[in-house]
């Protein structure tokens, strides 16, 4: 059928029929039409003869005996043709009267014609009188020309409309111009491509209740008439408010959902709220505001006027934020109506701005809190979770959009909760993550020092987010005569636990370096601490996990996790001489710092790094390295270097390196370099760094000799020790060192083996008395009793010093003394 349908056949309905013109006595006088599709003889054959004679039976007229009918008249007839079969046919007559008299014109039409034509009629009236699926005519200019909505039934007028009668109108005159504008263009497409419009969803908000949603369903097709011209457009409008509505409601949620859920950044997750707020149209103008007291991970507690609140996210549907209201950042404080309303956990809704803004007008610090000056009407939603208040959240809508109402509240309300819950676990992520860090931070030593030794400068670079962070550490510790350790370390954790276990390692270290042990050796007694801890986590869980097996009420005892996170724990522990230049390292598990030479040459230090704390009893390799006045050494843990881009960013770390030894940068200097070069944002993992530039003693501040373990010598040390002081400007010290220098002089001749001892003086911050014998048996300081004869001497000694120890050598001990300088200059003033 061309594109057409049964429903409606042109061709059908006008094809098969015929008109008759009668006279007053029954004859055919003029015959239209195809007569022989109805009754078989062509139309010059019936004009001029009796109607009776074309074989009709019209029910309810005889046309022989009365050739015209009293009335007009219709019915069902049969038309018999010439072979025997009949046609049912409609005919309807009407009396006419003309110039010549009486007459009647009948028109005969087939029987499906007929059925068709009387269908077509009564669905167009259906269609046009119900009321629950709109039906309207547009000419092409689009107005109105026939509607079967009555104002009746799509609803009285607001107070704000304006009563407008759709018939003759354009679109735009009935329907809010913003939701106007793209009807007309879908409708002017369907009238100028004849394309139906089917089922296209759209607002359609009436100008005379401009304040209610709404929402219709629009299908639309161009009608033609005979000649298949362009006449005008027919839609179909369904009212889908409910479920556009409910549809929108349920895309914010998960707009919201999707935005703000996965995320524990407090600020980000206002702004994804604010944005989205908007950009789904449910507001026009969008902040977010929380107490400063959660933004820093604190307790959340009730409204209260006194309490602050940071706007810490806003968004406009035009991007432009009002100036007359608080802006981002701004921090201010609630009214008490305001702070009320909150606490009762309900949104506070102002459909009507009109009479707020005359209350407030004389109150400019309460109006820039509530009105912007396009707003028309406003939602303040609070923000609670497990019944504590966070913050709120102020929405705003111009009149582009209907006021808020109780429905866009109650929405706004789980939207409100959801939000909360997520902003309160960023809170307690936020406060953890605090926490970490402040945990790490103290048990870290000053980030700079400075010893006639080495200029060094630390840094720790906490990661992004909680889980990445705990674990790295570095440390500087002054050794006895111009030496100083300097650790690196990481911990296989993160969080609480890891910072704890960090600590404990620190601590350790800091124990074992005071021992003055070779690198390697306070490695392997630090490997044995790492796995006995690991043994006492493990059967301190056990325990746990049989009292809470034999209990319903399970109560574990608040264990800090250090077995996991001490096994596999790397450290790297190096000593550093400025009296000979030379550093002595060793690694459990750690990489190998980098040296770079006062050249700008690095160098590899041939570092083989051992297993890594608590998971081998493999002996550790130590490595001695002679550094050049002002080499630099960088030590790292190697979160600074992960990642798939590792050789490029060991390039770039060795790159910055030489660029601080070619540019004399200090310590603290080439440290800042390789934050700004390597972690220009939070890293993933925690960083911590330790950059070291070596300096040398200058050899007129160290006095050594050796002499032959003969007792006649304590003399002559003792004048060799009032030499040097007399030379180092120190003779206020001389009988307090003469007396320390020949207890140990003695002790190493009586005790310290045949061989020649050595007596070194080391002037630096303090006086460092040396006495270095073949003995390898570390002498004990004790309290002698009044009968003993001997037993005093190192007594003697720890009373004059103040501090003393010994240190084993490759060649047997060394016992050392430290006298402070100020001693001097006290006794001289």
């Amino acid at each position: 059928m061309s594109g057409r349908t049964d429903l409606f056949d042109v061709e059908q309905v006008s094809g098969g029929r015929v008109v008759l013109l009668l006279d007053g006595g029954g004859r055919v006088v003029m015959c239209q039409g195809r007569l022989r599709t109805v009754t078989d003889r062509p139309a010059e054959d019936v004009c001029g003869r009796h109607v009776s004679e074309l074989r009709i039976d019209f029910d309810g007229w005889d046309t022989v005996s009365a050739p015209l009918p009293p009335r007009d008249r219709s019915g069902w007839a049969d038309v018999r043709h010439q072979d025997g079969s009949t046609v049912r046919v409609w005919w309807e007559a009407h009396r006419t009267q003309g110039t010549d008299g009486r007459g009647c014109l009948i028109e005969i039409v087939p029987a499906l014609v007929a059925v068709r034509r009387e269908e077509n009629t009564a669905l167009v009236r259906a269609l046009f009188q119900q009321t629950k699926v709109g039906l309207a005519i547009h000419d092409l200019d689009l107005s109105t020309t026939r509607l079967n909505l009555t104002p009746e039934s799509l609803g009285p007028p607001s107070a704000v409309g304006t009563a407008v009668d759709p018939l003759g109108q354009g679109i735009e005159e009935v329907v809010l111009p913003e939701d106007a504008a793209a009807v007309n263009d879908q409708l002017r497409r369907v009238a100028d491509t004849g394309e139906p419009l089917v089922d296209w969803v759209h607002r359609a908000r009436r100008r005379d209740a401009p304040e209610l949603e709404r929402a219709v369903s629009l299908s639309a097709f161009r009608l033609e008439d005979a000649g298949t011209h362009p006449i005008g457009v027919a839609v179909i409008i369904t009212d889908v408010t409910d479920q556009y509505v409910a549809r929108q409601r349920m895309g914010l949620l998960q707009s919201v959902a999707e935005r703000v859920g996965g995320n524990l950044d407090m600020r980000r997750i206002a702004e994804e709220l604010a944005d989205c707020l908007v950009s789904q149209g449910f507001a026009d103008l969008a902040a977010v505001d929380l107490m400063e007291a959660v933004l820093l991970g604190g307790e959340p507690s009730d409204f209260r006027t006194d309490v602050p609140l940071r706007r810490v996210a806003v968004s406009a549907h035009d991007g432009q934020w009002p100036a007359e209201v608080y802006a981002r950042d701004a921090t201010f404080q609630l009214r008490q109506r305001e702070s009320d309303n909150l606490n009762l956990g309900r949104p506070l809704v102002e459909a009507e701005l009109s009479r707020l803004r005359e209350l407030l007008a004389d109150d400019p610090a309460h109006a820039r809190l509530l009105l912007p000056d396009t707003a028309a009407s406003f939602l303040v939603v609070p923000l609670t979770a497990r019944g504590h208040a966070l913050g709120a959240v102020p929405l705003w809508r111009t009149r582009r959009q209907p006021p808020y109402g109780q429905a866009d509240a109650e929405l706004a309300r789980v939207i409100g909760d959801r939000v909360a819950l997520s902003l309160d676990n960023a809170r307690r992520y936020t406060r953890e993550q605090r926490t970490v860090e402040a945990l790490q931070r103290s048990l870290l030593p000053p980030p700079a020092s400075e010893t006639s030794a080495v200029q060094t400068a630390g840094r720790y670079v906490p990661a992004a987010t909680t889980a990445g962070m705990g674990g790295t550490w570095f440390d500087v510790i002054p050794l006895s005569s111009a030496r100083v350790a300097m650790v690196v370390g990481e911990v296989a954790g993160h969080g609480l636990g890891a910072s704890a276990t960090m600590g404990r390692l620190r601590t350790a270290v800091q124990t074992l370096a005071d021992l003055e042990l070779p690198p390697r050796e306070l490695l392997t007694h630090l490997d044995d601490l790492a796995v006995r801890l690991s043994e006492a986590e493990a059967e301190a869980e056990a325990e746990a996990g049989e009292e809470g097996a034999e209990s319903p009420v399970r109560l574990v005892r608040p264990v800090v996790p250090t077995g996991p996170l001490t096994t596999g724990a790397t450290c790297l522990y190096c000593v550093y001489d400025a009296v000979e230049g030379r550093c002595e390292m060793a690694s459990a598990g750690h990489p190998v710092p980098l040296l770079v030479l006062p050249g700008g040459e690095a160098r590899d230090l041939g570092l083989k790094p051992g297993p890594a704390l608590g998971v081998g009893r493999n002996p550790f390799e130590s490595v001695t390295v002679e550094l050049p006045l002002g080499s630099l050494l960088a030590f790292f843990t190697g979160s600074l270097l992960a990642g798939d881009e590792e050789g490029l960013r060991r390039h770039r770390f060795a790159r910055t390196l030489r660029t601080a030894v070619e540019q004399q940068d200090t310590a603290a200097d080439a440290a800042r370099r390789v934050v700004d070069e390597l972690l220009p944002v939070p890293p993933d993992e925690d960083v911590s760094f330790l950059v070291a530039r070596t300096r040398r003693l200058a050899s007129d501040r160290v006095a050594s000799f050796t002499f032959p373990a003969d007792p006649a010598v304590v003399a002559q040390t003792r004048k060799f020790v009032d030499g040097r002081l007399q030379a180092w400007n120190l003779d206020q010290l001389a009988f307090s060192v003469e007396l320390i220098v020949s207890e140990l002089v003695t002790n190493a001749i009586r005790y310290g083996g045949d061989g020649p001892f050595r007596l070194r003086l080391i002037l630096d911050t303090v006086l460092t008395c040396e006495v270095s014998d073949t003995n390898e048996t570390q002498p004990r300081l004790r309290r002698a009793r009044l009968t003993d004869e001997g037993g005093r001497g190192l007594f003697l000694v720890a009373q004059l010093s103040h501090r003393w120890g010994s240190r084993y050598t490759q060649h047997g001990k060394t016992l050392w003394t430290e006298q402070l300088l100020t001693d001097a200059l006290e006794l001289d003033s």
